[in-house]
């Protein structure tokens, strides 16, 4: 008996690259578009992106800002990502799962405390 390999065909090199992009361009505009948590976080992050250009920073406190705004995104990606997963393998009310979810969204939490306090200990001292 013979098997028939139907795997679809892995891209390469600078094709795998497109296809990548274009992946995380679909997986960008549906998260602004179902996710309003998301929704909320990039548009602080647009609000506040000029501030760090704005106020007098060195470089590594401009790119501490914005990689804490950024991680902030990341991690509510990534919690989304878990709830779509769970929510496509069952509705019903689990306790795993509602610890998984509770999980990601501490997550999200602990990063946007950690973003908040960045901003305050770096902004304070230049506005008072």
């Amino acid at each position: 008996m013979t098997i028939i390999n139907i795997q679809p065909k892995k891209f390469t090199g600078f094709k795998r690259v497109l296809w990548a992009t274009f992946y995380s361009y679909k997986g960008f505009h549906s998260a602004l578009r179902h996710e309003v948590a998301f929704r909320q976080e990039f548009i602080a992050f647009v609000l506040l992106l000029p501030v760090v250009f704005w106020v007098d920073f060195t470089a590594i406190e401009r790119f501490m800002l914005i990689v804490s705004m950024v991680a902030v995104m990341v991690v509510e990606l990534i919690n989304s990502a878990i709830e779509s997963t769970l929510d496509r393998i069952s509705l019903e009310h689990h306790l795993l799962t509602g610890r998984a979810k509770d999980y990601g969204s501490l997550a999200v939490l602990l990063t946007l405390i950690m973003s908040i306090a960045a901003w305050t200990l770096l902004l304070w001292p230049r506005l008072f």
